[in-house]
């Protein structure tokens, strides 16, 4: 019995590493400042992309800028970390470049284009449940649903994600700023340059432009989920973050390259004006290669599912910025979301903090679901 005991510790120190308190906070607190970078990205951007701009051609310069600044300081700063890479590190990286730095901007960008940014917005709160839901099943999270702390994730979660909802799809009556007269939130608008060559197959086959766009928004949140999942044991085997947030981009930066030249119809479609450089500049030295950089930390320190919820932050920075720099109101549900998304996230880190304090002596955290609470878990799950 001792000696399965002592297994069993064993086991749960490999699973989750001894990250100390001031390294879980800083973990928190870059995942908060990404969401921040990622609400002035989408301020920033909307303008550039709104008058004209080819969102593949954006995405292009994004992802080259972001691996030419990433690369040289990966290779200098972790030189002496890296493990060896193998064809299956490689493949990994592969995949993690294609599901979340290509196939899940690209879809955002074609369900974006078939639907509007209110419709695209709504399906944002799905990513942590789908996070939460994919990395249980998979066995990359532990959750016990028969604990206090297990529940406590489970209604965090909940309560966050319907704050992130009530935020896109009520408004209510302004509380800051004037009124101003906006067009349908569900109303079709015109977004510029998708990639056709994409959509023609689909619609070919009697599939509506809006069905497309709804289906392109599901597996936009779906890749998210699974770049987050899949990301967490690759970084147990390749702990060097900045480096596996590299290999990444360089092949996503592939990916998309191909990408846009079958998208665009000439060269005056890559030339840039000054605000265009700028947005660019802010898309892939902020939003891009600093944000997945500290993601890919965080995720080896808090997990997918934690890592995956601060997503909903982004709705919240986004109206507090729109405010200040363009002048948009507040209505009373952005600040009853806003409340009811910081609440959710209090409730699941103080239940992961709880577990954290229990599990030197438990020796371990309790898995998903089982029979017997009592049982560890036995068996690793890789990727790679």
């Amino acid at each position: 019995m001792g000696g399965d005991r002592r297994a069993a510790a064993a086991l749960q120190r490999h699973w989750c590493p001894s990250w100390s308190v001031s390294e879980r906070w800083r973990a928190h607190a870059g995942m908060v400042l990404v969401m921040l970078a990622y609400s002035g990205y989408h301020v920033l951007t909307k303008s550039v992309l709104n008058v004209g701009m080819n969102q593949v051609v954006f995405c292009v310069y994004r992802d080259l800028l972001a691996f030419a600044v990433l690369a040289p300081v990966a290779f200098l700063r972790e030189r002496r970390v890296r493990p060896p890479v193998t064809p299956q590190l490689l493949a990994s990286f592969a995949l993690l470049g294609f599901t979340g730095l290509y196939g899940n901007p690209l879809l955002f960008l074609v369900g974006l284009r078939y639907t509007n940014a209110s419709y695209a917005a709504a399906f944002q709160p799905s990513i942590p449940v789908l996070t939460f839901l994919l990395a249980a099943i998979v066995g990359v999270e532990a959750i016990n649903i028969f604990t206090k702390d297990g529940v406590l994730k489970v209604i965090g979660t909940v309560v966050c994600v319907s704050g992130a909802i009530l935020m896109a799809l009520y408004r209510g009556s302004s509380l800051i700023g004037l009124t101003r007269s906006m067009p349908n939130a569900w109303a079709s608008t015109s977004y510029p340059a998708a990639p056709n060559w994409l959509a023609s197959a689909v619609l070919e086959h009697g599939v509506e432009t809006w069905q497309l766009g709804v289906l392109c928004l599901v597996g936009n949140c779906l890749l998210v989920a699974v770049y987050l999942v899949i990301q967490a044991p690759v970084m147990k085997k390749y702990p060097a973050s900045l480096s596996v947030t590299a290999y990444s981009y360089f092949f996503a930066t592939i990916f998309m390259v191909l990408t846009g030249v079958s998208a665009t119809n000439g060269l005056h479609e890559w030339a840039l004006t000054k605000t265009e450089v700028i947005a660019v500049l802010y898309a892939g030295i902020v939003a891009s290669c600093l944000s997945y950089s500290i993601m890919t930390w965080a995720n080896k320190i808090l997990g997918p599912s934690l890592v995956a919820l601060y997503n909903p932050l982004q709705p919240a920075f986004s109206t507090v910025l729109s405010t200040i720099f363009l002048g948009d109101p507040v209505y009373i549900g952005s600040i009853i979301g806003g409340v009811s998304i910081i609440v959710g996230l209090y409730l699941v880190i103080w239940a992961r903090y709880n577990e954290e304090q229990r599990a030197p002596m438990d020796g371990y955290l309790d898995p998903l679901i089982v029979d017997n609470p009592r049982i560890p878990k036995t068996e690793e799950i890789s990727f790679i």
